[in-house]
């Protein structure tokens, strides 16, 4: 870097992290003078302008058996990482959600007196409320994307910023299908089904082969229907290819299946329903007003470890959480069935009326978390270095 003395270091810890920390990333590129910004970044944070000094990717694992398996390299990543951000020298940290790994890094960096800015809450009012603490000790500021979190963090007197969420502004008021459709090179008629199965390798291998089952049962109730499936990481495209080669050996043949790398707001805005894996992927698709069921498995040890941790909501779905009812179908663990998440869709496209009080109810959400997050987190951001260094 060639400015050091003006760098900010970025810690993304999975590909919604990216998402939403690039317009951050690009509006403190654009500044004058412009930051320096590195550290764990994706593709779209490295095209606005941050130094990859890992890939989101090293950081994907869920659930936390899994982790435990990563956890000697995580160490080590992580302690590699403190020693760049604090060597570089870097005048802030922002961790961008992945609270298991950020905030540790965040507690131990700001204790060397480096001023630290938590983008995105953890989930405090979900489950897990024990984390406030580790938020007060971890982070001089953190910058929320939902507004109902601000009271929270007022009575547990964490200085906080609502920012508003990033995607609302990304998203437009009003979709265009037919538009999206061509983008796509995909025919403007006919009923479309939008598959995202997540982000990491793991989601890919537990949860992917469960809606390809589900795509042959509507394949089967919706003959004339198509199927599209948004790549996430161009890495994990052999094993989705890999995956309908082998649904198409058993019964049934090929799946009516598209691939697409990347491209996936186009083919969330191009379709007329969605099959989507809990997180923020969920509430992409309520900004675009598409129906949907949310379907989610893990394995089973690190499911019974959630359950025992306990949870304040009845729901994990976002836009059931921002609704504070449930708006959609969950399809959660033995309830994520092939068999219930065809029907669960089925119900909603052959219910106009129930489609269009749900896509009334995605338009008040959208209004609600629109305003001009990059400015106002870039604002926040450089705010608390300064009050830092006064």
């Amino acid at each position: 870097m060639s400015t050091p003395a003006s760098c900010i270091a970025f810690v993304a810890g999975e590909a919604s992290g990216d998402l939403i920390a690039a317009p951050v990333v690009a509006a403190l590129r654009s500044a004058q003078p412009p930051w320096q910004l590195g550290g764990i970044a994706g593709e779209r944070m490295i095209a606005a302008g941050c130094e990859p000094w890992h890939h989101v990717r090293e950081l994907s694992v869920r659930g936390y058996v899994e982790v435990l398996r990563e956890l000697p390299r995580l160490l080590r990543l992580r302690a590699g990482l403190q020693e760049r951000i604090l060597q570089t020298p870097c005048r802030a940290l922002v961790g961008v959600d992945a609270p298991d790994f950020t905030l540790a890094l965040e507690t131990r960096v700001r204790a060397r007196g480096l001023p630290c800015i938590h983008y995105v809450s953890p989930s405090i009012w979900a489950w897990r409320a024990e984390r406030i603490e580790r938020i007060r000790r971890a982070a001089d500021r953190v910058l929320l994307v939902f507004p109902f979190e601000e009271a929270l963090y007022a009575k547990a007197g964490i200085p906080a910023t609502y920012v508003g969420h990033p995607l609302a502004s990304a998203i437009p008021l009003q979709p265009d299908r037919v538009a999206a459709r061509a983008r796509l090179g995909l025919p403007a008629q006919g009923t479309l089904i939008c598959l995202m199965p997540g982000s990491r390798r793991d989601e890919i291998t537990g949860i992917a082969p469960l809606f390809l089952a589900a795509t042959r049962r509507l394949a089967g109730a919706l003959p004339s229907a198509r199927f599209i499936l948004p790549v996430a990481d161009a890495a994990l495209r052999p094993l989705l290819e890999a995956q309908l080669h082998a649904g198409a050996q058993g019964a049934g043949g090929e799946l009516p299946v598209t691939l697409f790398d990347g491209h996936s707001h186009d083919c969330l805005e191009a379709c007329d329903g969605v099959l989507v894996a809990s997180g923020t992927a969920t509430l992409e698709a309520a900004l675009y007003k598409r129906p949907m069921v949310i379907a989610y498995r893990m394995p089973a040890l690190s499911a019974w470890i959630m359950r025992r941790i306990g949870g304040y909501l009845p729901w994990v779905g976002l836009p059931n959480i921002l609704a504070g009812e449930l708006l959609v179908p969950e399809c959660i663990q033995e309830e994520a069935t092939p068999e219930r998440i065809a029907r669960e869709l089925l119900r909603v496209l052959e219910d106009l009326p129930l489609q269009e009080r749900l896509a009334q109810r995605f338009a008040q959400m959208h209004e609600s978390l629109r305003r001009d997050t990059p400015a106002l987190a870039a604002e926040a951001i450089v705010h608390t270095i300064a009050q830092a260094r006064s």
